[in-house]
């Protein structure tokens, strides 16, 4: 395999992978526990990095702590914050490249993609710092009893940790950290394991813009430590994206001390074909969104519904479009999906595409690592048809670029189906009767519903119904979770806001 990064030129770009950034400052760990982070292409450990402890991760929280209620950063106006948001997102463009090829290097996305996704994620700095002059952080209200003048102050809700997973890193810290930053809350952020290096690289970036002391700190931790995290009373509010079984934990901690929490979970979304959609045109649109970053997209498109009368027809067509995708190293231009992100990633993948064959679905296509392919996690684009909805492959998410076909009688079936599930991150309506793809779409216990294709918008708002969490992020929705309303009940308007 050739043009993939080496560990020599990782290591240079990743400035201090054995400390942590704690209080504004890169500190040594508290020991010599050190994670290595495996290139997925070709196995061979490409950075290592340090490894948080309890005695480091409350170091990091009594920072932000600090940070928060000693620290000018929530003392600011919100004009006074906004071009602190505006130099980490000019930096994330200055980095771009690099926080690219750390991407691609850790998880597999195609480098075609990483780059300009990477310099993406300025922007959403960009979005929150204007918010600074446009949102109505306090807002005007007549009393109900007649007398003086009623305000909502929307005040920050103070210390933020932000567990962050691997499949999307610096896209997942910026829709956290920026909203909170814009808010006034110090944060924490949790960097995954198998893929710190963007946190590493965005804690370098805030150094270098200057940010007051403990307003974001950076640590890499496995799951008890981090669970320490998610315990500690310092921390007012976790934002958390992961696993469904993960995010059930972290919300009873959080219950348990009425924590605030967010959670952006798992998802089974599903695809609804009416029977005016032209099944070749779709087969290409799911086989295309199916490949992003090897189907390790929470929102992917992984459940199909269509016609029973057309079943077989539409299976066979994104059987073909679907084996038609190039797999190799994500470092070339003319590859279509790279390798799974990790070794257990691959044995999940392998182990649930098993159980869908020996529960009676059939294998249309793929299933196995590519022939040409020795080396990393890779695995082949594979759809199922005739998946029966109660079937493991169909209530599990797979995380893969694996794809269910199942039948319904009718469009009711259609619905009914697409709603049998725990999930309600996504879903699609594929239709070229624009008033039926938005009745169906009201249908959908959805958090987002697209049209004729995979969609999401963080622009506008990102979360789900059920199981698949709680909140949403992105958009004016996403700001609202880093902040607590307070009632202030006065004679007259104060001066400093007439």
């Amino acid at each position: 395999m050739t043009g993939l990064i080496n560990a020599n030129e990782t290591s240079a770009t990743v400035q201090h992978p054995g400390k942590l950034f704690i209080g504004g400052r890169w500190v040594e760990p508290s020991t010599t526990a050190r994670f290595d982070v495996v290139n997925p292409a070709t196995e061979d450990v490409f950075l290592t990095v340090a490894e948080a402890d309890a005695q480091d991760m409350s170091r990091a929280v009594d920072a932000a702590r600090d940070a928060f209620d000693r620290g000018p950063w929530p003392r600011m106006t919100h004009a006074e914050r906004a071009p602190y948001l505006k130099a980490i997102g000019a930096g994330i463009r200055e980095r771009s490249a690099e926080l690219g090829r750390i991407w691609t290097s850790e998880m597999g996305i195609l480098a075609a993609v990483s780059t300009y996704a990477s310099a993406g994620s300025g922007d959403v700095f960009d979005y929150y710092a204007s918010l600074a002059d446009s949102y109505q952080f306090v807002e005007e209200h007549q009393p109900s009893s007649g007398r003086g003048v009623g305000l909502i102050v929307r005040e920050p809700v103070g210390v933020v940790a932000a567990i962050i997973p691997w499949n999307s890193p610096l896209g997942l810290i910026a829709n956290k950290v920026a909203p909170a930053l814009i808010a006034g809350c110090s944060v924490v952020v949790k960097a995954s394991p198998e893929a710190p290096g963007a946190a590493y690289l965005f804690a370098e970036i805030v150094e270098a813009c200057g940010l007051p002391a403990g307003v974001v700190n950076v640590v890499t931790a496995e799951r008890e430590v981090s669970e320490l995290l998610v315990r500690n009373p310092g921390i007012d509010k976790v934002t958390f994206t992961g696993s469904t079984a993960a995010g059930r934990r972290i919300a009873s901690l959080c219950g348990d001390r009425i924590a605030r929490c967010t959670l952006e979970l798992g998802g089974k979304s599903a695809g609804v074909i009416l029977d005016d959609y032209d099944l070749a045109t779709a087969a290409q649109s799911i086989a295309q969104s199916a490949r992003i970053m090897t189907g390790q997209v929470c929102a992917s498109l992984t459940r199909i519904v269509v016609s029973r009368h057309r079943h077989d027809e539409f299976a066979e067509a994104l059987g073909a479009a679907m084996s038609a995708i190039r797999v190799g190293n994500p470092f070339d231009a003319d590859t279509e999906m790279g390798p799974l992100a990790m070794s257990r990633q691959l044995d999940k993948v392998e182990g649930l595409i098993a159980k869908g064959c020996e529960e009676g679905a059939r294998l249309v296509t793929g299933g196995r690592r590519p022939a040409h392919l020795d080396r990393g996690f890779f695995i082949e684009p594979t759809v199922f048809g005739n998946v029966d909805n109660d079937s493991t492959i169909a209530r599990e998410e797979i995380f893969g670029p694996v794809v269910s076909v199942i039948a319904a009688d009718d469009e009711n079936h259609a619905v009914d189906i697409a709603n049998d599930t725990i999930y309600g991150l996504n879903a699609s309506v594929f239709t070229n009767d624009i008033e039926r793809a938005f009745a169906v779409s009201r249908q959908l216990r959805s958090g987002t519903v697209g049209h004729n294709g995979f969609q999401t918008d963080f622009g506008i708002a990102f979360g789900g119904f059920k199981q698949s969490g709680m909140g949403r992020e992105g958009g004016l929705d996403g700001l609202q979770p880093y902040l607590e309303a307070k009632t202030v009940l006065l004679d007259a308007m104060p001066p400093s806001l007439a």
